[in-house]
């Protein structure tokens, strides 16, 4: 067996254990209504702009590092993982303010590479799927390949960090094609995990 089989193995085993120490078979959270969002979150690796108005010199293009920081010019390094832009925003104003009359910031959001789900276990091909949109589990599993031939479609758990640890949200995919758990096709968030048993 080679290492990158082995790894595979391992993970997918990791991760049956964690499900098997999740709360089980939460009911599906509520949809949320259209327009309704939470504030963008800045994640590792995104890629921000940071324009300082009539100060170029001072502007940048960088990426979150693997840390959750940025450098940014005069003022070294700054932590902008967990902030929404805004908030990045007035961090960054405030400090260049020691060294700048009022510095007017702009923090733009280039590429929003952490936005991304995990996809293992049954299907085709296992991996991350970025999540630019709204996505759901469905949506995740075709951007896969879709089930093999030996996958446990009505079984499928999406893991959820929370606060309060891992919930388990579980997909019947014959039961959703049956329209009898049409809500169990839930919205995806950053960070879940869709485990497909074989």
């Amino acid at each position: 067996m080679n290492t990158r089989v082995r790894l595979a193995t391992l993970t997918v085993a990791g991760l049956f254990v964690i499900l098997a120490c999740a709360k089980p078979g939460a009911p599906p959270p509520a949809e949320r209504q259209a327009g309704q969002r939470d504030p963008y979150v800045i994640g590792i690796p995104d890629l921000l702009l940071i324009t300082v108005w009539k100060n170029p010199e001072l502007s940048t293009q960088v990426p979150v590092r693997s840390d959750g920081k940025i450098s940014v010019p005069l003022l070294d390094d700054i932590q902008a993982e967990g902030l929404t832009p805004e908030e990045l925003k007035e961090v960054i104003s405030e400090s260049l303010s020691e060294y700048i009359t009022a510095p007017d910031v702009t923090v733009t959001v280039l590429q929003d590479h952490s936005r991304a789900v995990t996809v293992v276990g049954g299907l085709l091909r296992s991996g991350s799927v970025r999540i630019s949109r709204e996505t759901r589990v469905l949506e995740a599993i075709a951007a896969m390949g879709g089930f093999t031939t030996w996958a446990n479609r009505n079984d499928v758990r999406i893991l959820r960090p929370t606060p309060s640890g891992i919930v388990s949200y579980r997909f019947d995919f014959g039961a959703y094609m049956a329209d009898k758990a049409p809500d169990s096709n839930i919205v995806l968030e950053p960070g879940d995990t869709i485990v497909v048993p074989d």
